[in-house]
């Protein structure tokens, strides 16, 4: 049975304009990628696709050119660094030469990946343009509205939920009450719609990051001058555990994105011991630093036993006196964040009360989380919890050719059975997008792949 991985390798840095250019370049479908960039229902922006030389060496390149209302400078390395803008950057600064908006000098058009502005004002530097500032909640509309696969929309949902997060502890307020300034801007919500549905259309098994690498010094933000690693950053690796490195050069390589993107898809820090590379991509950073950022993917495949073995936790709770709209919202929170299965069982409890039994398949890393989830969103006061181990047979997630257009598969493999099935969320798209009957669509699908 053949596993398949995707390796980041970032050793000189992470952003989320970096992640997508890396994937794209390893594989994932461009035509894909466009459709959904085109759905989003906001406008100021325009995509450039393109291969730079970056070190000597051939990188794909993703861009968001914006217009000049949507404009900012997290390119631009005078304003970021330069001695005429700032006096508090210690000895870190950089030549009035090198303020090129991107790395391989994009000029005006510079983007952003959702780095380190965290608040409702906006900052100058020359001409004043506005930025949005948008909560949780007008970037969760957004996403909604765009064309993408349930799986590809819960992934950006749980990134933007994850520097929601991190800005809320760096800033000492409730998440709800984030209002993001750089991190909402529309290039960053296009970065990070993009990495999700990029990520989804590879349909690994797995993503392995071992670490990331940060720089040094000070960078230059809304607020003023931050240290590097900058606050949003720092609490998203202490909050999930991941390894930070030294690149050893002043600058600010790992964005709050890019952090954010390695903590939401990262499932493994090791490499395996033996396996073949089936896909390879670069891709470009934009920020003109000493040593250049690039941000490799590797496409990997490895051979596994028929089954597999893994240790999990099942959270249980009683529910009384708890709405059915609460409920099903409580469900949504939990599988976005992390949660593995969710159901409820219809149970009376004492004195013949009718309640509900929820029951949450998770990682161990995730029960606080998700615990927390339910004690906030539902009216229970207890939740038990037991670890089980399983056995689970190997599965992966493939694109395949139908009559239909392209429709996700799951394909599993056991006692020499091969087993392969249309995915709920694209055989519900062409539902909609031609008024079919589910039921005739699947059976339509499932015969074509036998």
């Amino acid at each position: 049975m053949k596993k398949r991985s995707l390796y980041l390798d970032c050793h000189t840095g992470i952003s989320g304009d970096m992640v997508v250019a890396a994937l794209l370049d390893a594989g994932a479908d461009r035509e894909v990628l466009e459709t959904v960039l085109k759905s989003i229902p906001v406008s100021g922006f325009e995509i450039a696709i393109s291969r730079v030389q970056k070190a000597a060496l051939s990188a794909c390149d993703f861009k968001v050119v914006l217009d000049a209302a949507h404009e900012n400078h997290d390119h631009d390395m005078k304003y970021l660094y330069g001695k005429e803008e700032s006096h508090a950057h210690g000895e870190h600064f950089y030549s009035e030469e090198s303020h090129t908006h991107g790395e391989h000098s994009h000029s005006e058009e510079s983007h952003t990946h959702g780095e380190h502005s965290h608040s409702e004002e906006s900052h100058t530097h020359g001409e004043h343009h506005h930025h949005e500032h948008r909560g949780l909640t007008e970037i969760y509309s957004i996403i909604d509205g765009t064309n993408m696969l349930d799986s590809a929309r819960a992934l950006a949902k749980k990134i933007f939920r994850i520097l929601a997060e991190a800005e809320a502890k760096a800033h000492g307020v409730p998440v709800e009450e984030v209002h993001f300034h750089e991190v909402g801007a529309l290039d960053s919500i296009v970065d990070i719609i993009a990495a999700a549905a990029c990520v989804d259309n590879l349909g690994v098994d797995e993503v392995i990051i071992p670490a990331l690498w940060e720089g040094e010094g000070t960078v230059r933000c809304q607020h003023g001058i931050l240290p590097v690693p900058v606050p949003a950053v720092t609490n998203i690796v202490m909050e999930y555990g991941i390894p930070l490195g030294k690149i050893g050069e002043p600058g600010e390589y790992v964005t709050p994105t890019g952090a954010a993107i390695a903590a939401a898809i990262g499932t493994s820090r090791e490499l395996p011991e033996c396996y073949r590379i089936v896909g390879n991509g670069l891709g470009a950073g934009k920020r003109d630093y000493k040593r250049p950022g690039l941000l490799r993917a590797l496409l990997l495949e490895t051979e596994e036993a028929v089954y597999e073995s893994d240790s999990i936790l099942k959270l249980e709770c009683n529910i009384d006196d708890c709405t059915g709209e609460a409920l099903g919202y409580t469900m949504e929170l939990l599988l976005e964040n992390g949660a593995r299965d969710v159901h409820y069982i219809p149970v009376y409890m004492k004195k013949n009360r009718p309640a509900y039994q929820l029951t949450v398949i998770c990682k161990k890393e995730d029960r606080e989380k998700l615990e927390a989830i339910i004690f906030r969103e539902t009216t229970t006061i207890g939740i038990r919890y037991v670890e089980m181990v399983r056995t689970i047979l190997p599965r992966r997630t493939e694109k395949r050719q139908t009559s239909y257009g392209v429709v996700a598969v799951k394909i599993c493999e056991g006692e020499g059975e091969v087993r392969i099935t249309p995915e709920y969320e694209s055989i519900r798209e062409i539902c909609r997008e031609r008024g079919l009957s589910f039921q005739k669509v699947y059976e339509d699908v499932l015969q074509e792949l036998k």
